[in-house]
């Protein structure tokens, strides 16, 4: 009852953090508000052009459904409460880059609903973009801050799709600001980003940028981003981008992407993007995905798949796995499976493997 008691009174402290305003809970800054309202790009390109010579532009936008919380490391107590010491993100200086993405670490009812989006501008240029979610309190280490209000989440998605795979910067600086630009667009809860991000897979988008999409439509977008991927890993002409795309299905929540990775891994034209579907299979376990990679096992027509269908069997929690590898190591009509399953067990130190190797040593 008194942990229960401490729970609640350290996750209020956290929420605190600005649950009904838009603004997050800024500290160690000079902030100036300017209304967005009328044109969020033109505010924002004026402010770059007259913030002093460095400062950061923030807004807030509605973040996707989930528990997606983007923090800082030192911002978490250690387990077995996992409750957030409520620690500064800092925007300048020693620790700056220390941004979590975690799924797990919070004791929370639901994930936050905002999002913020920080534009660090210097010499009228912008330098980098990060992003926290409301439930962080932020450092902006005594530089000018100006905030944003009344900043539709359609335009912000329209802001930073000007910053994706833009050609006007250095090579790594213009990397940079894409991949940021393009992780706050798709946590973006709008219609509008999913189809922006539809248009950054388009074939005409560079193969790089095309892959770094996949990720998102996998782990932020739902349903939206589920259909796209399906579209993307049966239609793009690069095999790169595909097998990112298999990735993406991957991480995503939706309860058909087990089976679109089945029916990769079954049918897919490439053998590289069959064997990474087979890959995140044993990943995501289950009697559904052992199926699939036993079956690849037998049937796939090339070895370099069977002996990745092999491997994926090392991924699936031991009591599935192990009996699996036993089985192929003693039936399968490939040598080079067969020898695999055994190189294999040896590895797992599972006494069942152990009997299994030293059956074949002693007949």
């Amino acid at each position: 009852m008194r942990l229960r008691i401490l729970l609640r009174l350290a996750l209020s402290a956290c929420a605190a953090v600005a649950v009904s305003a838009e603004q997050p809970d800024i500290i160690n800054a000079k902030v100036e508000t300017r209304s967005a309202a009328a044109s969020l790009e033109r505010v924002f390109r004026a402010v770059v052009q007259g913030a002093p010579d460095a400062a950061w532009i923030a807004y807030g936008v509605p973040i996707v459904p989930g528990d997606h919380n983007l923090c800082c490391y030192d911002s978490y107590a250690d387990p077995p409460t996992n409750v957030r010491n409520c620690g500064s993100c800092r925007l300048e200086g020693d620790g700056s880059y220390n941004v979590n993405f975690s799924h797990s670490r919070r004791v929370e009812l639901e994930g936050p609903q905002r999002l913020g989006v920080f534009f660090r501008v210097a010499q009228k240029r912008l330098l980098k973009i990060r992003m926290f979610s409301e439930d962080c309190q932020v450092d902006a280490g005594g530089l000018p801050l100006y905030w944003l209000t009344d900043v539709r989440p359609a335009d912000s998605v329209a802001l930073l799709s000007s910053f994706i795979g833009a050609k006007d910067r250095e090579e790594e600086l213009e990397k940079h600001l894409s991949r940021s630009a393009l992780a706050a667009l798709a946590l973006t809860n709008d219609p509008s980003a999913d189809r922006a991000l539809d248009s950054f897979v388009a074939r005409t988008q560079p193969e790089s940028l095309r892959a770094d999409v996949t990720f998102w439509l996998g782990e932020a977008r739902g349903r939206p981003g589920f259909v796209l991927l399906r579209r993307v890993v049966r239609e793009d002409p690069s095999e790169h981008v595909r097998k990112q795309a298999v990735f993406g299905l991957s991480v995503s929540k939706q309860p058909e992407a087990v089976q679109a990775l089945i029916n990769l891994a079954h049918d897919d034209r490439a053998a590289e993007v069959r064997g990474q579907a087979l890959f995140w299979l044993a990943h995501k376990a289950g009697e559904k995905a052992a199926r699939a990679i036993t079956e690849t096992i037998e049937e796939d027509p090339e070895t370099e798949v069977k002996k990745r269908a092999v491997f994926a069997l090392t991924q699936l929690p031991p009591d599935e796995g192990v009996p699996l590898l036993i089985r192929v190591a003693r039936t399968n009509r490939n040598t080079e499976v067969r020898r695999q399953a055994i190189f294999w067990l040896g590895q797992s130190k599972d006494a069942r493997a152990l009997a299994f190797i030293e059956e074949i040593l002693t007949h």
